[in-house]
């Protein structure tokens, strides 16, 4: 952990070396010490400091330096640092001055010059002073700092992109004034356009795309190697799974995610009916433990790029990357999943982001506190998301269009929503429009049945309402049905014959699409089961398949 910093500053560089000095014999081994010659130097240092979020427990300030007086220094480096102790050097024709600072910058002590010996009367103060800050110090949070406003669709953006890729951060809201005032403050105009990350090492990244954040924090954004035995796109459950066991069975394995590892699961705050976890578990934390065991067995996860494409060339298959790039395989496995079907209703668009959100958004829990929610759908994600926001918000609200919500959602989630005191279901109902300045405030309500209209006040709108596969790259390479899925295995044959197409003497394996060695697993799979195991389920069986195809090369 850094130490915290005493700030020492003097434009007498005889006096500054002597203070210096005395301060580090006495102090050096707790604390930092930072010595300048002038006030707008130290106010320059203590800026920085502010930004690498480094505590300062003291600033010992002589009165009188040109350009800045000691007095007019402490005026403006306490916005920085109201905690720190002050404490202004002083010759003896100053006291007055210092008396009349006690009130002026709330100050602690002065003291005389020559203050020698330090053990006299030096010591004996700094020490009463440092021990009461310390007394009342608590340790500053260390991660990135988020600034920006609660509105702000890039903002969500930036926080749900780090919270479900586990990186620590601190979000900061400018409304609210404070801590977000005074760092920007420390910025330059050019620095403090929102939104605003501040790492730890005090450096700056204003209006950050999701690339210059991962970067900067070190994730996997390109392939280390042009070729794998194994390339799955998608970091869902299927995909995860699939990367654990091709790694952990030796085959060079990488996951294209553009997103987060954990797909949709990833933002299930609860999911309840997964074996082997009786009291629930988060999708982020199933996730996590998920990445760590695949990178473990030495696979590779490559984020923030989307597969754009994709060829085949004999046994070799070449995915498009989003950057311009492209990978190859011997195998392809596509677990690139499903994404929330878009609301068509009036202001939805416009207000994506400020109010309206797709799936649980758990990072705005938070800032929902004692306010009416909205979550539209009638799918186990949507149930989810409902007895998650429950705990913050006032009253939440579950609009869908049947008569009830048996035919999507699990016996146990219903259960729980009935049980659940501020939670209810509004059924044969549809979001007509949404409305708001700047922000959702508002969603106009329609009966299916009779089309009455009803105008309601909302915090926030949660859309899960179904989804639609990630299937795009794959046009023209391999059957699609009707609705994008990857059709696998024998729904493939008509009339027990193979696809237009198929090279090889055998049917299509179990999980392989209409081209040999891609292989469709997790809800991008047509027919399958959207449950988190069956997911995992089809990842990992995809790899036997695999190696069954591997063995035919």
């Amino acid at each position: 952990m850094d130490k915290p910093v005493i700030v020492a500053v003097d434009d007498d560089p005889e006096v500054i070396d002597a203070v210096a000095r005395d301060l580090r014999l006495g102090y050096g081994e707790h604390y930092q010490i930072v010595r300048a010659g002038s006030g707008q130097a130290a106010l320059e240092a203590a800026h920085q400091l502010r930004l690498q979020n480094r505590p300062v427990a003291l600033f010992l300030v002589d009165q009188r330096m040109p350009q800045m007086s000691g007095i007019e220094f402490l005026e403006q480096a306490i916005a920085l640092f109201p905690e720190a102790k002050r404490v202004l050097l002083t010759a003896y024709a100053d006291t007055d001055v210092a008396i009349r600072a006690i009130n002026k910058v709330r100050l602690d002590y002065y003291l005389l010059k020559p203050w020698h010996p330090p053990e006299l009367s030096f010591y004996p103060v700094l020490d009463d002073l440092l021990e009461a800050w310390q007394a009342a110090w608590r340790a500053s949070f260390k991660g990135i700092r988020l600034i920006d406003n609660r509105w702000s669709p890039q903002g969500h953006q930036l926080r749900d992109f780090m919270a479900r890729n586990h990186i620590p951060y601190k979000w900061l809201d400018v409304a609210s004034g404070g801590e977000a005032d005074v760092l920007l403050s420390s910025l330059d105009a050019a620095a403090s356009q929102l939104p605003v990350l501040i790492f730890e090492d005090g450096s700056t990244l204003c209006r950050p795309t999701i690339a210059q954040i991962a970067d900067k924090v070190g994730l996997v954004t390109h392939s280390t190697t042009p070729f794998y035995d194994l390339l799955i796109v998608g970091g869902g459950p299927a995909g995860l799974a699939a990367a654990v066991y091709g790694a952990s069975e030796g085959l060079k394995s990488a996951i294209i995610e553009h997103e987060a590892p954990g797909g949709q699961a990833g933002t299930t705050s609860r999911i309840e009916n997964y074996l082997g976890f009786p009291s629930g578990v988060s999708g982020a934390e199933l996730s996590r433990r998920a990445l760590t065991q695949a990178r473990r067995f030495g696979a590779e996860i490559i984020l923030t790029q989307r597969a754009v494409g994709t060829r085949v060339e004999g046994p070799y298959k070449f995915v498009t990357l989003s950057d311009g790039s492209q990978v190859s395989c011997h195998a392809l496995v596509v677990a690139s999943g499903v994404a929330y079907r878009k609301l068509d209703a009036p202001g939805v668009e416009r207000l994506t982001g400020a109010g309206v959100y797709y799936g649980a958004a758990i990072t705005e829990a938070v800032c929902c506190a004692n306010q009416d929610l909205y979550v539209v759908g009638a799918s186990n994600s949507a149930g989810q998301a409902a007895m998650f926001l429950c705990k913050y918000a006032r009253k939440v609200v579950i609009v869908c269009r049947g008569a009830s919500l048996s035919a999507g959602v699990s016996r146990y989630l219903i259960d729980e929503i009935d049980e659940t005191p501020n939670v209810s279901v509004l059924p044969h109902t549809m979001v007509a429009s949404v409305d708001g300045q700047g922000h959702l405030s508002e969603i106009t309500l329609r009966d299916v049945n009779s089309g009455a209209l009803e105008v309601v006040p909302a915090g926030a709108l949660f859309v899960c309402i179904g989804a639609e596969p990630c299937t795009e790259w794959l046009s023209n390479v391999v059957e699609r049905d009707d609705y994008g899925f990857v059709v696998t295995g024998r729904a493939l044959l008509t009339d027990g014959k193979r696809p237009t197409g198929w090279p090889l003497a055998r049917d299509p394996f179990l999980l392989e699409t209409s081209v040999p060695g891609i292989f469709a697993a997790g809800d991008v799979r047509a027919g399958s089961i959207k449950r988190v195991a069956a997911a995992v389920g089809e990842g990992s069986t995809t790899v036997h398949l695999v190696h069954q195809y591997l063995a035919t090369l």
